[in-house]
């Protein structure tokens, strides 16, 4: 373990003999977002920075320099004290910086003993980020996870320089953003009567009831928090595929109004779609409406995902619209859909992410495609003259398992070990993505396990530009991870062995791969390979 173990690794460091030690008395001087910041950050577990007077040995100053661009930074620390230079937003990198530089035990939040003092090493540091898009998609829709995880999960983002949280808010088995206008959405949306046991294909279901939303001002709450840290929060939902929810709120939006749905509670791909109505199309502006009423982002992701089209092709009123929008086939309905939202949006001055369906169906101009159906899509996509944003399922699936041990939590499917997570090589993108899709992570627990260390691999994909060496990161993620450990974060060890399995406590009632108390696994029911294979007609895996 070397004596800076940063994570990410900065674009240029320098290491120096000696070190300046801070005390709770240190003085700091800083624009005051930033010194509030390094208060919130840093100060719990060192009680850093005091208020102390005197000449400022700790300095944090905002510059324009075209070499750090938007998000850069530079930090040199010496005997004499420890200045930061940067933009605004780099300055709060810079701070996740300087908060590695200390010990691992500073990172437990405990109140510090009385004359604590901390040593950082002298170094200088010019640093910056490769990609400008730097995410993490967190699945709540299946499963409603505590907003103050939420709050967790965004510390843990910018502790690793990730500037994305991607919120998957709607799904067929759950709605969870509050839409005042329509509040069936939540009131009957955001409740499914049960969830699957086990892999999908076991078909056991749990027997109670899952239940959860966020409200508009929650949500706001935490768009503010994580601006804070440097992190933006990207809404989806997911329209009109994977609509199951919404339809069982309100049936006119769906192809057979007269047919009463539940919401899902399977997983998988439901069937029901969104149907092709002008007043349809007017809900889901609607609700972005509110959407971006909530959420200032200048993305916002409207799916596009997964849409069977057998209702379309069983629908007069969806072959009318074929017909007078000028469309070759119904598929194109896909496309369709997408241009009615990207219109709506622009009047906010907002675009629109889509995943890389729409490819097929008509990727409207200036959309933001997100590549996940393996890498090729990531050059069919550049190749289509669009800004993309790579997150295919082979390297940045972490709900995909990490290992072939039969001890692993039950996964959706594949195998995506740290390693290949870490050589992947983007390209000519924007950015890259981490997917957490939640249907199996059910708690907070698991969500950690699944995302750690994987998710801070990704971060350096995402940040650190040349060439990457698996060894090196791994002697660095070493001493990462005690960090880590002083923060309670539930990580899946990198050299696990399935006699030292953590794996987090299943839900109640449940074994430890989720199945019921004393049950065996079905005969085949094998641990996931390299590539998945759908184990149920009408299960589609993986996927958004």
């Amino acid at each position: 373990m070397s004596e800076v173990d940063l994570v990410p690794r900065p674009a240029q460091l320098t290491v120096h003999d000696g070190q300046f030690t801070i005390t709770p008395e240190t003085p700091v001087h800083a624009p005051n977002p930033i010194a509030e910041l390094l208060r919130e950050v840093v100060g719990g577990g060192t009680g850093f920075p005091g208020g102390g007077e005197g000449t400022a040995e700790i300095s944090f100053i905002v510059v324009e320099d075209a070499q750090l661009g938007a998000e850069g930074y530079r930090l040199r620390v010496s005997a004499d004290g420890i200045r930061a230079e940067g933009s605004d937003t780099g300055l709060r990198w810079a701070i996740q910086t300087l908060r590695q530089l200390l010990p691992a035990e500073t990172f437990g939040g405990g109140a510090p003993a009385a004359g604590a003092r901390w040593p950082v090493p002298c170094l200088e540091i010019v640093d910056r980020p490769q990609y400008p898009w730097r995410g993490s998609l967190l699945d709540v829709a299946r499963w409603c996870h505590p907003v103050k995880f939420l709050y967790r999960y965004v510390d843990l983002l910018a502790m690793h320089k990730l500037n994305i949280l991607h919120l998957h808010l709607t799904d067929d088995q759950g709605w969870r953003f509050e839409v005042q206008r329509y509040p069936k959405l939540t009131e009957i949306g955001a409740h499914r009567t049960e969830s699957h046991i086990g892999h999908a294909r076991d078909n056991r279901f749990d027997s109670t009831r899952h239940s959860g939303w966020y409200s508009q001002q929650e949500l706001r709450d935490l768009v503010r928090y994580a601006a804070r840290r440097g992190v933006r929060i990207m809404p989806e939902v997911d329209v009109p595929g994977h609509m199951q929810a919404a339809i069982a709120a309100y049936p006119e939006l769906g192809n057979d109004p007269h047919r009463k749905l539940d919401v899902a509670t399977f997983w998988g791909i439901s069937s029901h779609i969104l149907n092709v109505a002008d007043d349809t199309v007017h809900f889901v502006q609607n609700v972005l409406d509110e959407v971006v009423d909530v959420f200032p982002f200048d993305v916002v992701h409207v799916g596009g995902d997964e849409v069977p089209p057998d209702e379309w092709m069983a629908s007069a009123a969806a072959a009318d619209r074929v017909r007078l929008a000028e469309l070759s086939a119904v598929d194109q309905l896909l496309g369709w859909w997408a241009s009615q939202l990207s219109a709506h949006l622009a009047g906010y001055g907002r675009r629109i992410g889509v995943w890389d369906e729409l490819l097929d169906n008509g990727v409207p101009p200036g959309s933001l495609v997100f590549a996940w159906r393996e890498a090729h899509q990531v050059a069919a996509a550049q190749q289509a003259g669009f800004d993309v944003v790579a997150a295919p399922q082979e390297f940045t699936y972490f709900d995909w398992a990490e290992a072939h041990s039969p001890d692993e939590p039950v996964a959706i499917a594949g195998v995506v070990p740290l390693e290949r997570v870490y050589s992947y090589q983007p390209g000519e993108v924007i950015g890259v993505q981490g997917q957490l899709w939640s249907e199996y992570l059910p708690t907070p627990e698991l969500v950690e396990w699944r995302a750690f260390p994987r998710l801070t691999a990704l971060s350096e994909v995402g940040w650190s530009p040349g060439a990457r060496e698996f060894g090196e990161f791994r002697e660095r993620l070493t001493g990462h991870l005690r960090r880590l450990d002083a923060m309670g974060v539930n990580y899946r060890p990198p050299d696990l062995e399935p006699s030292q399995d953590r794996v987090p406590e299943p839900p109640a009632g449940a074994g430890p791969d989720g199945r019921p108390p004393g049950s065996r696994p079905p005969a085949g029911d094998e641990p996931p390979g390299d590539e998945p294979v759908p184990e149920v007609p009408g299960l589609i895996v993986p996927g958004p």
